[in-house]
């Protein structure tokens, strides 16, 4: 099941006692797809109108389908973060603790650098309830350090909580210094803090 798909099943089963019609779900599907796209461009406080517009349906449509544009948020946003828990996981079952680390900490932070929604959320800037995710995203970032700690990959002087705090710092600012940031430049970034982790900094740059 993809997030999207997820997204609708969550939205749908407040419609309890009955199955929805097939243009319902067809506009549940869209609205949820309008609203990972405007998140990601625009933020969680895109309006419940911009997400109809981009939808292709009317704002009456919108409030026939779902509760409220938090609840359609709420979903998006949570089924995101589900993704990301999904990729930690991956990383988990990678053999070479280090490399796993590597790659959910690319992914991690590709997708905060992408979406502003996402990045305003995992900042505490979100009003929705998404704590049960979050919990278990810290989980995940625990068992990710610590595992990479114990094989003799990550500085021992660090404590787990640190990499996440680094790891969101790896996003600039649009400007600084009269610079303007390019659209790789939390990819140099990153390497940069990789490198500041990694007990052989070289193999940052495998």
């Amino acid at each position: 099941m993809s997030s999207s798909d997820s997204a609708v099943e969550r939205l749908l089963a407040a419609e309890l006692g009955q199955r929805p019609r097939a243009d319902a779900q067809r506009n549940v599907r869209r609205l949820v797809d309008a609203a990972r796209k405007a998140v990601a461009e625009v933020g969680v406080d895109v309006t419940a109108h911009e997400i109809a517009r981009r939808a292709g349906v009317g704002i009456g449509t919108f409030y026939r389908r779902l509760p409220s544009r938090e609840a359609l948020l709420g979903a998006v946003l949570a089924d995101t973060l589900d993704e990301i828990v999904a990729l930690a996981d991956r990383a988990l079952r990678n053999p070479d603790p280090w490399r796993g680390f590597r790659d959910f900490a690319e992914d991690y932070v590709g997708l905060r650098a992408t979406s502003c929604g996402i990045n305003d959320a995992l900042g505490g800037q979100c009003p929705l309830e998404i704590d049960s995710s979050l919990t278990a995203l810290r989980d995940r970032f625990r068992q990710l350090v610590e595992r990479a700690q114990e094989a003799g990959a990550i500085r021992s002087d660090l404590v787990w909580q640190d990499v996440p705090f680094l790891l969101s710092s790896v996003i600039p600012a649009d400007r600084t210094i009269g610079l303007r940031a390019g659209p790789e430049q939390w990819r140099r970034n990153l390497r940069i803090v990789l490198d500041g982790l990694d007990r052989e900094p070289a193999r940052s740059r495998d």
